[in-house]
């Protein structure tokens, strides 16, 4: 499988059309599709007694459905995303099947009918190029590239130690297993994964608008040392296709950058027709670790193509649930440019993205743009409606006087 294909349409660095305006003031806030609130549960389902291998599940039940949610660094980093019609659905797990060379059947959500959706993402390749004699932000790739680490390869933490009920968060940190350069002797890659039970907005850029339907991973290379002197790194991802298909990719765009400066756009991954499975993130990861605009980064993606399944690291869990996967699609992501803020900055990187069911979140303008937009339509209006009254009322004074002849 190639490293990359040719990339997307745009960064969503630069300023929105302003055609937008009249759409988007037609186009809501409209209500989210789906459960206002879920009952949200982490457990980490273990092996025993060999704890390194666990499985953590999110369990979020809502009035009349459940997600299920099961986060696996067996093998290579994936994610299983199923739907169910019920509150009652439940996970079961036989590790000997699971860690056997046919796991068909090791993993399943039960009962089977009441599943309405399940695809899953799987985290194969960790790119590295040097883009110190590169011009070209856009150019693919972006510079020379170092041999992949393969996310297969990595050993991970025992997720237990990171679990926090609180914010029901957890968090994967790994490194290379053979690592005879010693880029990670004092580096990690972290995969953070939060839940939620409502809506809201997290408190760092890029501030995702989540719901009850969703769940956030923010992935974080930290420490590690570069094999360049200006590294890009860049992310493969794999899914399933709903079909013979891949998902389609869509970008949508807005006036409004409040939430995420600089920032006018958002992309989306969807598995079928709406309402139904979705990836979200936008085009921008940041080189600190309190991501602000000073160190936000341009993050493009590959359009994504179908593959061979023999081509991408195996995931236990997905092999173990969809038995045979006729449809893999692949895409990458590649954080940074040549010049602006990188990774050389502080040996840090970090890029979020969502998860979930239904109808993907949708921002709402903000008060300062409702604000501003008020001010800009409003003015030339009460400045035409003040200059009516003055001709009306001077009309009224002149049909007033009499003459004194």
């Amino acid at each position: 499988m190639s490293g990359y294909e040719k990339p997307s349409r745009g960064w969503g660095f630069c300023a929105p059309s302003p055609v937008l305006l009249l759409s988007l003031l037609t186009a809501a806030p409209l209500g989210l599709l789906g459960e206002e609130t879920r009952q949200v549960s982490l457990k980490v389902i273990s092996n025993a007694p060999d704890f390194s291998q666990n499985l953590l599940h999110i369990r979020a039940v809502g009035t009349n459905s459940t997600l299920h949610y099961v986060w696996s660094s067996l093998g290579p980093p994936a994610v299983l995303l199923v739907a169910t019609n019920t509150p009652n659905s439940t996970l079961s797990v036989n590790w000997s099947l699971l860690l056997s060379s046919d796991p068909d059947g090791g993993l399943m959500v039960l009962p089977e009918e009441s599943i309405q959706f399940s695809s899953a993402l799987v985290f194969t390749r960790l790119f590295e190029f040097d883009s110190t004699n590169m011009s070209d932000a856009a150019s693919r790739p972006p510079g020379k590239s170092y041999p992949p680490y393969s996310l297969a390869n990595f050993s991970w933490n025992n997720i237990t130690d990171s679990l926090d009920p609180a914010t029901l968060s957890a968090t994967f940190r790994g490194h290379p297993v053979h690592d005879p350069t010693g880029a990670f002797a004092n580096g990690s890659l972290a995969f953070r994964v939060q839940a939620f039970s409502t809506s809201g907005r997290p408190a760092q850029p890029p501030r995702l608008l989540h719901s009850a339907d969703t769940c956030q991973l923010e992935v974080a290379l930290v420490g590690a040392s570069p094999r360049g002197n200006r590294s890009l790194f860049g992310l493969e991802v794999a899914t399933l296709g709903q079909g013979p298909g891949c998902p389609s990719m869509q970008e949508q765009h807005s006036i409004d950058d409040e939430y995420a400066p600089a920032v006018f756009q958002l992309d989306q991954l969807l598995w079928g027709s709406l309402p139904s499975g979705f990836m979200q993130w936008r085009p921008v990861a940041f080189s600190q670790k309190q991501g602000s605009r000073d160190s936000a980064m341009p993050c493009q993606s590959s359009p994504l193509h179908p593959t061979l399944a023999y081509l991408l690291p195996q995931s236990p869990i997905v092999r173990a649930f969809f038995k045979t996967q006729d449809h893999p699609c692949a895409f990458n992501l590649t954080f940074g440019a040549p010049t602006g803020p990188g990774y050389w900055d502080q040996h840090y990187l970090s890029w979020s993205m969502l998860l979930g069911v239904g109808s993907p979140p949708v921002d709402a303008l903000s008060p300062l743009v409702l604000g501003i937009m008020a001010v800009a339509l409003g003015a030339p209006a009460l400045t035409l409606l003040a200059g009516g009254l003055f001709l009306l009322l001077g009309r009224k004074r002149d049909s007033e006087y009499q003459s004194i002849n």
